[in-house]
C-alpha cells in the first residue's frame, strides 16, 4: 500500500523555482521527482519544471536505477539546450521510483532523499556540494553542513557543464513500514534528521508528517528564506 503527500512553498523569495511532481501507477507503483532550479530570471523554474516533466513522462513504471540515470541524463541535455547567454539555468534533481518490491533513485545536487524503515532513519543521500566534501574530509560534521559557508556551492546539477551525471541506487522493499522523504535544501536546512524521525513517530499520514516538519521550518526560517519543498511517500508491505 502506497500513500503520499507533497508541498512546495515560495518562502521569502519573489518566485518559486522548485518543482515537485508525483506520478502513481496502478496503486502499487509510483515515481516522484523533486527539483530545485537555479539561475534566476525565471530560468530556474523553467529548468526544474522541464526536468520533472521529462523524467515523469519517460518513466516506464519500474524501479530500475539505470533507467532513472538515463532519464536524468536526458533531462540534463534538455536543460543545456534551454540555456542562453543571459540565463545559464540549472537544476538539482532527486527522483524516487517504486514498484511492487523495489525502490530505486537517482539524484544530482543537494536536494535529498531520506529512507526510514519502521520509524528509523536508515539511509540518506550525500549532497554533491563543497560542504559535503568537507564532511568526507573530516573538517565538519554532517550536522554542520546546514551552517557551513560553502553549503550552497554544488558541483553536480542538471545543466551544469560536466555536472549532470546522477548518482543512483536501489533497495528491496522488505516487509514493514517504509517512509521516504524527498526535499530541497530550503527544507532540510531547518529540520534535522532526529526531528524528521520524531515527527514521523507522531504522524498518522504523510500529510501530517509534512505538516509537523513545516511547523519547525516556519519557526526557524528567516523572512527571506529560500523556496522549500518536500514529498513524503509511505509504503507498507
Amino acid at each position: 500500500m502506497i500513500s503520499y503527500a507533497s508541498y512546495s512553498d515560495t518562502g521569502g523569495r519573489p518566485c518559486n523555482e522548485d518543482t515537485v511532481e508525483i506520478r502513481p501507477m496502478d496503486g502499487e507503483r509510483l515515481c516522484t521527482v523533486l527539483a530545485d532550479g537555479l539561475g534566476g530570471h525565471g530560468g530556474g523554474k523553467n529548468a526544474s519544471q522541464a526536468a520533472g516533466d521529462l523524467i515523469l513522462q519517460g518513466w516506464d513504471g519500474g524501479a530500475n536505477p539505470e533507467h532513472l540515470r538515463a532519464l536524468a541524463d536526458q533531462a540534463h541535455q534538455a536543460v543545456l539546450a534551454m540555456q542562453t547567454p543571459a540565463c545559464q539555468m540549472k537544476t538539482t534533481v532527486v527522483v524516487l521510483a517504486l514498484d511492487r518490491d523495489r525502490a530505486a533513485w537517482a539524484y544530482a545536487g543537494d536536494s535529498r532523499l531520506y529512507h526510514f524503515e519502521n520509524g528509523r532513519l536508515i539511509w540518506q543521500t550525500r549532497d554533491h556540494s563543497a560542504s559535503q566534501i568537507a564532511v568526507l574530509l573530516g573538517q565538519i560534521t554532517p550536522r554542520q553542513i546546514r551552517f557551513h559557508e560553502d553549503r550552497s556551492r554544488i558541483f553536480r546539477a542538471l545543466g551544469q557543464r560536466d555536472g549532470g551525471n546522477a548518482d543512483v541506487g536501489e533497495i528491496p522493499l522488505t516487509p514493514g513500514k517504509h517512509a521516504f522523504l524527498l526535499c530541497s535544501d530550503g527544507f532540510w536546512e531547518y529540520v534535522d534528521e532526529e526531528e524528521m524521525e520524531a515527527a514521523l513517530a507522531q504522524a498518522g499520514t504523510p500529510e501530517q508528517w509534512l505538516k509537523q516538519m513545516r511547523k519547525l521550518l516556519a519557526r526557524r526560517a528567516p523572512s527571506d528564506n529560500d523556496n522549500n519543498s518536500a514529498a513524503a511517500i509511505w509504503v507498507e508491505r
